[in-house]
């Protein structure tokens, strides 16, 4: 016989994220932020070393390209902030098993993203369109960050599955 559960019991006292867990959820939101206020300059038209043919030619821009690069960077921005989701206490748009899942998944597949990412960046087409060796630098600190999110993404996955397996 199947037994309804009390609408009025209280919900299971899941224990609050670790210091460290909140910290590094947050940090993924910040490392974000220079690699998109890069593609916005870009987009906007401030030289980040590519040439005004590149810009046309190579990235539309300006064009649709424009929209791309701001899209993108939008998006990767809200993506960062997903994290939050695992270390939050207050809103679960998931359930807990649900959202376990998807950040393992993301977790995966952002590993493999930034290994891919780096077979990219050491490629010669890369280095290509860049004018300067200042301009790339500006490129590879602008982007270095992101490399630092698949660990921080793990390691705040980890942490939400062990709390949510002491449940």
């Amino acid at each position: 016989m199947y037994v309804m559960p009390n609408a009025t019991a209280p919900l299971p006292v899941v224990a609050p994220a670790p210091v460290w867990a909140r910290r590094a959820a947050h940090a993924m939101a910040l490392c974000a932020v220079p690699s998109g206020l890069w593609r916005i300059a870009m987009a906007s038209g401030v030289y980040v070393g590519y040439s005004d043919q590149v810009l046309r030619d190579v990235f539309d821009i300006p064009g649709w390209g424009t929209a791309y690069v701001v899209g993108l960077s939008l998006l990767a921005e809200a993506a960062a902030l997903f994290p939050l989701l695992l270390v939050s206490d207050r809103w679960q748009p998931l359930r807990p098993r649900a959202l376990s899942a998807l950040a393992w998944t993301a977790s995966v597949v952002l590993v493999l993203l930034a290994l891919w990412q780096l077979v990219v960046a050491f490629t010669v087409e890369s280095r290509t369109y860049m004018t300067s060796d200042t301009a790339l630098t500006v490129w590879w600190l602008a982007f270095a960050p992101l490399f630092a999110i698949p660990a921080l993404m793990t390691a705040v996955t980890w942490s939400y599955a062990k709390r949510r397996r002491a449940q």
